[in-house]
């Protein structure tokens, strides 16, 4: 009898576990983190870190070349749900501010999980129209120290990064931030 007292309060403790890492977790994932402490170079208020990226026709695109613009930097990957999550609201922002800002939607391509084929069918086949490029060298992930995806950078017209969100944004915090660098 006191063998499965003692089972069931094991069992009924790694429930309570279970549940706590479930819970905690779906708290996280449906909450933006601000991170504006973090080491160089991505310091708020320090130049942008520049990187080269291929474009939907395979050019190569450097993050200075669009220097004098405010920018929306946002690392993503087709697989990542919480990415997924937010592209509706991005293209939505970009349809209407497109003209004033630019919007870099750089994806993770790493050529297994992520391959420039399987982000352009996920992105035709989801309708968006954002500009999308492939970081296939990892260099652009790389300069910004992207470990969380989504990560979004919003950096000024002077090249200077004003905010830095880890995780997914909703409209209402895509347009704050915007308002940053606008």
């Amino acid at each position: 009898m006191k063998q499965q007292t003692k089972l069931i309060f094991g069992i009924l403790a790694f429930a309570l576990v279970i549940a706590g890492a479930f819970f905690t977790y779906r708290h996280l994932g449906s909450n933006s983190i601000i991170d504006d402490h973090r080491p160089n170079p991505n310091a708020i208020n320090e130049q942008a870190p520049d990187f080269t990226v291929i474009d939907e026709d395979g050019q190569v695109v450097r993050l200075s070349d669009l220097r004098g613009n405010p920018v929306v930097l946002n690392f993503w990957a087709s697989w990542c749900p919480p990415c997924r999550a937010e592209m509706p609201e991005f293209d939505q922002v970009w349809s209407e501010l497109g003209g004033e800002m630019r919007f870099m939607m750089v994806n993770l391509t790493d050529g297994r999980r992520e391959t420039t084929q399987i982000a352009s069918d996920y992105i035709k086949g989801q309708g968006f129209a954002f500009p999308v490029y492939y970081d296939t060298q990892n260099e652009a992930s790389a300069a910004y120290g992207v470990s969380t995806i989504p990560t979004t950078l919003f950096i000024d017209r002077d090249g200077n990064i004003v905010r830095r969100v880890l995780g997914q944004m909703n409209e209402a915090t895509l347009r704050s931030n915007i308002e940053l660098i606008h």
